[in-house]
């Protein structure tokens, strides 16, 4: 997993595909932060972890992919799609059953091999959306509007 052109796409792959929450341990210090707006966990490690367990307990097909990816020195940023069968509960919403698929940003700080700190970004109103809790915008965006 060490090669540093493939780190995101398998902490992905790892975490958010497999469960292997064990690996944030590993590769996350102790005192990294995670920022993580919008969905009311702790801005650590264990904030990580709890994120991950939450939509996976929702989610249980979840399947995210790295769409692109770039590095440099020791950051690294990716586009990702998230994609799920809602079948259990979901920022206190039931199931629903419906499919979702939305995009998500990660930006990665890191330090001799090890995560100091994370940004990361889930579309959670398109996902409401999507399993019907939101409903979906009206009326169409002109040129007169602007």
């Amino acid at each position: 997993m060490h090669d540093k052109s493939s780190f995101v796409r398998e902490l992905v792959e790892q975490t958010f595909n497999k469960g292997n929450l064990s690996i944030v341990d590993e590769l996350a210090l102790v005192d990294a932060v995670s920022h993580t707006p919008g969905w009311g966990i702790p801005a650590n490690r264990l904030g990580l972890r709890l994120l991950i367990a939450n939509l996976r307990a929702a989610f249980p097909d979840l399947h995210c992919t790295v769409d692109d990816e770039i590095e440099r020195d020791n950051r690294s940023a990716a586009l990702w799609t998230l994609r799920g069968t809602h079948k259990g509960v979901f920022l206190g919403n039931m199931p629903t059953g419906r499919q979702i698929e939305v995009l998500g940003f990660v930006f990665i700080h890191m330090k001799d091999g090890h995560i100091t700190e994370t940004w990361l970004m889930i579309d959670q109103m398109g996902m409401l959306q999507q399993i019907g809790v939101v409903p979906p915008p009206t009326g169409n965006f002109t040129k007169n509007q602007v």
